[in-house]
């Protein structure tokens, strides 16, 4: 039986667009984001120029909670992820080349690439039964 990390981790393989929510005092911004996951590292890499709201929020504020959805009527077939994490410059190579691996065309924009290291995750799966919840902490 798969543990729950990894059932987690598969929905986010077969999906590539997150809404990522900031804040920043009483300021607060949504944002959808191309992003990369690494179970291993349990990070998201996502690419985002620094004069973006969220990422000015980012800068007072690191930690960030998203979304990732798989959008359906049906209500038998409803998956989700809610995570939250904490919001930083990416500096690890691999995690970089994981992140070009996905999105070889963003090698000629030459973004900048931040990384969000995840300490919670919320799965919704009715796949697994309607109103199923998997609860993964760090």
């Amino acid at each position: 039986m798969r543990s729950d990390l990894e059932k987690i981790d598969s929905f986010l393989q077969e999906h590539h667009v997150m809404s990522l929510a900031t804040s920043a005092k009483d300021e607060l911004s949504v944002c959808n984001l191309f992003y990369a996951f690494s179970k291993e590292r349990l990070s998201f890499i996502v690419a985002s120029s620094e004069e973006t709201e969220h990422i000015k929020h980012i800068y007072r504020n690191p930690l960030v909670a998203g979304s990732v959805v798989l959008e359906t009527k049906i209500v038998g077939k409803i998956q989700g992820v809610q995570f939250r994490g904490k919001f930083l410059e990416l500096e690890d190579k691999e995690l970089k080349k994981l992140y070009y691996k996905h999105f070889p065309y963003a090698l000629a924009m030459n973004p900048k690439l931040w990384q969000i290291k995840v300490d919670l995750f919320k799965m919704t799966d009715n796949t697994l039964g309607f109103g199923k919840k998997i609860i993964w902490k760090k």
